[in-house]
């Protein structure tokens, strides 16, 4: 059922072409071609949970923080961070198929070896493009401990800067203040 899907016509697929689709997999369609999302491994997937509640208690309302969602960048670009942290204010969270992205203040990748060149390169410049003002990726450090890599955005050059590596602790003032003991999300 879902072979037709595997080669994308020159044009390539559309939001409106996928529509209720159901695929035996997560994807993500990138320049109109559905790409499908690797198996996460139990470090990734730890850490993607662990680093969005941690994050939670330090969101004041209107902020929110959800796990993999999607974000529709136009019809043939749809991405799911690993995490995002939102103004939730405006729309109803519970009714939308997307996340607004005028609503999006952070996206968070955790890397794994199979989306190492799409979470430092591709997804960072589609986020920035789209005017996200922070990007954290995350890497497995020593001990398996995560390591944040924080990025701002550059409204004037349109890309992302980097402000800080964190080993150890996370300790940032933007987009909202938060410290985390980075540890913490592993050894539980």
């Amino acid at each position: 059922m879902w072979s037709k899907w595997t080669n994308a016509p020159s044009q390539g697929w559309t939001s409106e072409d996928i529509g209720d689709t159901e695929f035996p997999f997560s994807w993500e369609l990138v320049d109109g071609v559905i790409a499908p999302v690797p198996l996460n491994d139990w470090w990734h997937d730890r850490v993607r949970d662990s680093l969005a509640a941690a994050v939670r208690p330090h969101l004041v309302w209107p902020l929110s923080a959800i796990g993999p969602t999607t974000l529709a960048f136009d019809s043939h670009n749809w991405v799911r961070p690993d995490m995002t942290v939102y103004d939730a204010s405006g729309f109803d969270v519970r009714t939308a198929d997307t996340l607004p992205l005028r609503s999006v203040l952070l996206t968070v990748e955790v890397l794994v070896p199979a989306t190492r060149s799409t979470d430092r390169f591709r997804k960072p410049a589609q986020y920035a493009a789209a005017g996200v003002p922070s990007y954290w990726r995350v890497e497995r450090g020593d001990d398996d401990v995560p390591v944040v890599h924080e990025f701002r955005l550059d409204r004037e050059q349109g890309v992302y800067l980097p402000v800080a590596v964190h080993e150890g602790s996370l300790r940032t003032e933007l987009p909202f203040p938060v410290e985390i003991d980075l540890k913490r999300l592993v050894k539980r």
